[in-house]
């Protein structure tokens, strides 16, 4: 039997024998499965030599109109409001007090994971279950959880990303195993025990068969845990290129447990990007939902749903809510009109990143919906969409202005930076930013540069230009006074990472995967051997 370590935590009891036993039965059983599919995803993109297209294999799938997933549990049956956010103590509470319908606590984008983090992220999740979390603010205020709590969803790690902390023979475990497992087992029982269900988001899937795998470790859970079949819910984000050509796929893999489909922009665009390298995109401001490869994409997301009997919910506000009451109109109208255009395209729901837009974003769902929980039944009959929309990018000649270059340079620093110092959902130039942003940003300036794209001001951009400003925006910060001696290490880390990656001759697949192996990974010597059963 191999032996199996885990770095300790300031919750032993989140880390007991029995959880631990859980998780390591999981990994054991659907590791290998993992690792193949992650080898397929590099092969995949390593070997294409056509342009992405909808799979032959599965046409019988798509065109069966026979099937639907499972009815929508019944807490999950209005979604028009859902809040995002790392479940940290004070976010935990402000989400809980939101006033939205549903909070997706975030171990993944939002989430830095830390072994700290991680741990506590799932105390606080008990904790809120069990009516015992709450803070004291700096000035001696209690915060605590009213008695309406919305529903929770929690979206652990994707298939991609390790938990180094727990190792079985040396192995790390999967982090989405991990964060499913530890959830599952200290809170699904909890969340039935409600009226509720262990309902989850799962993030960067690829293909429908990493849609069944994650099937397949429901089934195997529920058995474990004894469990009724079925009562694992879950949203699949569809935020890459190639889930995209398979949404109905993915639906029918998990359609006794499928609780819909959400539209991520951020991570799309990312995945474009790492998918079709060749082509020039502008900056990502420019790059708003109404796109022709965004519109095909979001509105064949909601016609698949609603032809399944699933619900589709639509994408990010990350405005922080301003003091400054005209800057703060302006932006509470943005917002405004954007889950405007959602809701007028079929989406039964959307995404806010604070306490402050749940009431703009539910003024526009309750007028369109009114008493009615969602829209499933505009199936959007009306919709064609081709491979060749999904990927119509119609870019045309592109010229990065030294604002937009800046710009993606100082956020995805400062981002990195932070994620460095264990916060995952940073505040900056007025959104609530999490890794998607770190990652288009990145992709972006990775693209500028291999393929030596003009700036508007008669250069290239280059490696160098990128560096320069990278080195620049740390002396200006440093020359402020804004960093003590810690920042400055994490900055330095920062811009040293970037640099890195920003000088690959392919685009590396994700950020958060080095930065996490180099920087949050490394267990201390104290880790102890756990007597976990075979």
């Amino acid at each position: 039997m191999e032996t199996v370590t885990i770095t300790p935590s300031a919750y032993p009891d989140i880390l007991s024998e029995d959880a631990i036993a859980f998780v390591v039965a999981l990994d054991r059983e659907f590791g290998a499965r993992r690792v193949q599919l992650l080898d397929r995803r590099r092969r995949r993109r390593a070997t294409r030599t056509t342009e992405l297209d909808f799979l032959p294999s599965t046409a019988a799938v798509r065109a069966d109109t026979s099937w639907t997933v499972a009815p929508p549990a019944e807490d999950l049956m209005d979604r028009r409001v859902e809040i995002t956010g790392p479940p940290e103590r004070k976010m935990t509470v402000n989400a809980l007090n939101s006033g939205a319908k549903v909070w997706m606590a975030d171990f993944e984008d939002a989430t830095s994971p830390t072994w700290d983090n991680v741990v506590a992220g799932q105390h606080n999740l008990r904790a809120a279950l069990d009516g015992t979390i709450g803070f004291t603010s700096a000035e001696g205020r209690r915060y605590e959880p009213g008695p309406e709590l919305p529903t929770i969803m929690v979206r652990p790690r994707g298939w991609h990303l390790p938990e180094c902390h727990v190792r079985i023979g040396g192995r790390a475990v999967s982090a989405s195993l991990f964060d499913f497992g530890m959830y599952l087992f200290h809170c699904g029982r909890r969340q039935i025990e409600r009226g509720s269900g262990p309902y989850f988001y799962l993030p960067k899937l690829e293909s429908h068969l990493e849609a069944r795998l994650w099937n397949d470790v429901f089934v195997f859970a529920q058995q474990r845990l004894g469990i009724p079949r079925g009562t694992i819910r879950a949203t699949v984000l569809i935020e890459t290129i190639t889930a995209a050509f398979e949404m109905d796929e993915i639906l029918y893999e998990l359609r006794e447990h499928s609780a819909g489909l959400n539209a991520g922009r951020w991570d799309y665009l990312f995945s474009m990007i790492k998918n079709r390298p060749d082509v020039v995109l502008p900056e990502r401001a420019q790059l708003t939902m109404t796109a022709p490869f965004m519109r095909a994409y979001t509105e064949l997301l909601v016609q698949t749903c609603h032809r399944r009997g699933a619900h589709a919910i639509g994408g990010m506000a990350a405005v922080i809510p301003s003091r400054d009451p005209v800057a703060g109109k302006r932006a509470l109208n943005q917002v405004r009109q954007d889950k405007r255009r959602e809701v007028g395209d079929g989406f039964d729901g959307s995404w806010v990143a604070h306490p402050g837009l749940v009431p703009t974003c539910r003024e526009v769902f309750d007028q369109w919906l009114g008493f009615e929980p969602h829209q499933i039944v505009r199936r959007r009959d009306d919709v064609r969409v081709t491979a060749q929309d999904l990927l119509d990018v119609r870019a045309p000649a592109v010229a990065v202005t030294e604002a937009a270059l800046r710009s993606a340079v100082s956020v995805a620093l400062r981002y990195v930076a932070a994620w460095l110092g264990g916060q995952g959902a940073v505040a900056l130039g007025g959104l609530m930013e999490d890794a998607a942003t770190a990652e288009i940003c990145r992709t972006q300036l990775w693209q500028w540069i291999s393929q030596g794209t003009p700036t508007d001001y008669g250069v290239p951009v280059t490696a160098g230009l990128v560096s320069r400003m990278l080195r620049e925006e740390v002396d200006v910060l440093s020359a402020t006074g804004a960093l003590d001696e810690d920042a400055a290490r994490r900055f330095g880390r920062a811009r040293t990472l970037l640099t890195v990656l920003l000088t690959e001759r392919t685009c590396p697949e994700f950020l958060t995967l080095p930065a996490y192996l180099r920087h949050l990974s490394a267990a201390p010597a104290a880790a102890r051997e756990a007597p976990v059963a075979a």
